[in-house]
């Protein structure tokens, strides 16, 4: 079995999956609990947090903990729309954001607020003069993902957090679960991150939202204590230890796997452009670990099932976006229906051995034959 798909989804590091394991095991008092046991549970929860506050580089208070990014999304967008509407209710979203950012754009739309996309440039990032041009006085939210799911284009995050910081009623987010532990990205002058621990090897059960700590929010769940005000709901504590455990490996590890995923990418590439009748889809602004391509007048999905059934697994787009639907992404960037209809994302890691690509190349090689035979390219 051949995984071409850590964009989705990546395995459990098994330290990370130990960590969680042993907790689970040992620390199962509710840290909201007024006993002993429970305390140690809240303790275990306070080192994690302040190794993972140490991390980040940010405060342990401005940690929100929550099931995944989609939750952390979705309180991001809604929470900040709810919390400033006596501000204003202009949102700007860019047009490369995961489906739960622009699902919540499109309930606070319902509600009254007025959501406009980003465009992005031929290189798919977002132009500063443009998103300046596109700034009002009532804009009280700018939502960009710092690296997108399919193309793997790093945004100018800094830029667009210091364009920000002149407009002191509209706040920053940013998805950043695609580059944490891959590219580093200074999120100083960003309001509030999404965080992923399932696109860096940690455990599917956890999320966190950053909260800067002068940034106000509405919460979406409410009930009894939790770690946070803004998310009620009994601590999730062998996640939040596995997600440090995973944090910590992941960003001390992060140059030697950028470095390790150049070449496995180099080697990708290469081997593709020698079919003229593909088209690379991802720009120079794209980070190694993503690669996206069409093959002109071949759906996405039969690419995808034909080497599904040699084990080899990657996808057409996003997973969260229907099959059979042209990739939103690929529009955005190419203007080209066609590419969008057509596009392979093929997603690699530290963990995708040479043998593997190699064994990928072989049987894309077999295919492409197999399309040629028939008479379809």
């Amino acid at each position: 079995m051949i995984y071409l798909d850590h964009a989705a989804n990546t395995k459990v590091d098994k330290e990370v999956l130990d960590k969680y394991y042993d907790t689970a095991l040992n620390y199962y008092g509710n840290p909201n609990a007024n006993h002993e046991f429970g305390k140690k549970s809240q303790q275990l929860i306070e080192d994690s947090t302040k190794t993972i506050a140490d991390m980040l580089d940010i405060l342990p208070e401005e940690i929100i903990y929550t099931s995944g990014a989609t939750e952390s999304n979705n309180l991001a967008i809604k929470g900040i729309c709810e919390r400033y509407k006596n501000y204003g209710k202009h949102i700007l979203v860019s047009c490369l954001e995961h489906t739960s950012i622009i699902a919540s754009a499109t309930i606070m739309a319902e509600l009254g607020f007025e959501v406009e996309l980003i465009p992005v440039d031929k290189n798919g990032l977002i132009n500063i003069e443009t998103l300046k041009q596109m700034i009002r006085k009532d804009t009280i939210l700018v939502s960009v993902c710092s690296v997108d799911s399919e193309l793997g284009l790093v945004q100018p995050i800094e830029e667009i957090g210091k364009l920000l910081k002149e407009y002191p009623n509209t706040y920053f987010h940013s998805d950043a679960s695609q580059s944490i532990g891959k590219v580093t990205i200074n999120y100083k002058d960003v309001d509030l991150i999404t965080i992923a621990p399932h696109k860096f090897y940690g455990t599917n059960d956890m999320g966190i939202l950053v909260k800067k700590k002068d940034v106000g929010l509405k919460p979406i769940i409410n009930g009894g204590r939790s770690t946070t005000v803004y998310r009620s709901g009994t601590p999730n504590v062998p996640g939040i230890a596995a997600t440090a455990c995973a944090l910590k490996k992941a960003i001390e590890n992060q140059k030697q796997r950028y470095e390790y995923a150049k070449k496995l990418n180099k080697k990708i590439i290469d081997y593709i452009k020698q079919y003229d009748f593909i088209h690379i889809n991802n720009t120079e602004a794209s980070m190694p670990f993503t690669i996206n391509f069409s093959i002109k007048g071949i759906k996405s999905q039969d690419v995808v099932d034909y080497l599904s059934k040699k084990e080899i697994y990657l996808s057409s787009k996003t997973s969260c976006c229907p099959i059979g639907t042209p990739s939103k992404l690929i529009y955005a960037l190419t203007k080209d229906k066609s590419l969008a209809s057509t596009s392979i994302r093929l997603s690699i890691s530290h963990t995708t051995r040479e043998e593997e690509i190699e064994e990928f190349i072989n049987e894309f090689d077999k295919y492409i034959k197999e399309l040629k035979n028939n008479g379809k390219i």
